[in-house]
């Protein structure tokens, strides 16, 4: 089951399942949804199956993935979620620090939480504090508009770690990117019921403007039903020692 569909990453780990909804990007969540049909199974609580849930079993399935693989972590929640102990964040981190062989997508809606955890594990010397952050774990944050953006991605700047990106996913609004520039930038539409409407010049324009700051685009999707123009059919991915694997 950890193989994925999502068409920028290879595979998920989800330690930990759940989540709150906290801005408009969360209306449709693709997660709860699923994890609704999950209820009572594969560790979803029967009666609260989107509820903050850390799965101990998991936590070592990495380790017995032999082949390095871009590995999108808690695709069915949030990591840095205010209910998820640090101490079983500090789990998670032990697995994917230990682990270089694969590429860890960590995206968040919560970077202050992450901001917040970086520090105190840095001050308890958990990891030396110059490779707390090493390339292979990539820092994320999901900007749905422009609102979103403005509030996430200055706190996601300012964790001291070698490998950040961007998924403004779904885009609801056109964005201005401004001066700041991560290590990769994912582009998409909303799918599922009740989607709302993507206007790909939205689209355009991010790509555009990551062409000119240099950062890769990931353009991944219109909404599951249109095609995708032939120039937003751009796929990129950062150089070798960054997202790639």
């Amino acid at each position: 089951m950890s193989h994925s569909k999502i068409e920028w990453t290879e595979r998920v780990w989800n330690p930990v399942t759940g989540c709150t909804k906290i801005s408009a990007g969360c209306r449709n969540c693709y997660a709860e949804r699923m994890s609704k049909r999950l209820a009572g199974r594969y560790g979803y609580p029967a009666d609260q199956p989107f509820a903050i849930t850390t799965h101990t079993d998991r936590l070592d399935e990495p380790l017995h993935w032999r082949k390095p693989s871009r590995i999108f972590v808690c695709s069915m929640g949030d990591l840095f979620h205010d209910d998820v102990p640090g101490r079983f964040i500090n789990e998670v981190w032990t697995r994917m620090f230990n682990t270089p062989r694969h590429t860890f997508l960590v995206l968040t809606k919560r970077p202050l939480v992450l901001f917040k955890w970086t520090f105190m594990a840095a001050k308890a010397k958990a990891w030396p504090v110059e490779d707390i952050w090493p390339a292979h774990i990539a820092l994320g944050v999901t900007a749905e508009n422009q609102d979103a953006f403005n509030e996430r991605v200055p706190a996601l700047m300012k964790i001291p770690c070698q490998t950040t990106f961007i998924s403004v996913e779904p885009m609801l609004e056109p964005i201005d990117i401004g001066g700041w520039h991560p290590d990769w930038l994912i582009c998409g539409g909303e799918s599922g019921p009740g989607r709302r409407t993507f206007d790909t010049e939205w689209g355009r324009g991010l790509r555009d403007q990551c062409k000119e700051a240099g950062v890769p685009f990931f353009f991944k999707q219109v909404d599951k039903v249109r095609p995708i123009p032939d120039d937003l059919m751009i796929r990129q991915y950062p150089e070798a020692g960054t997202i790639t694997v």
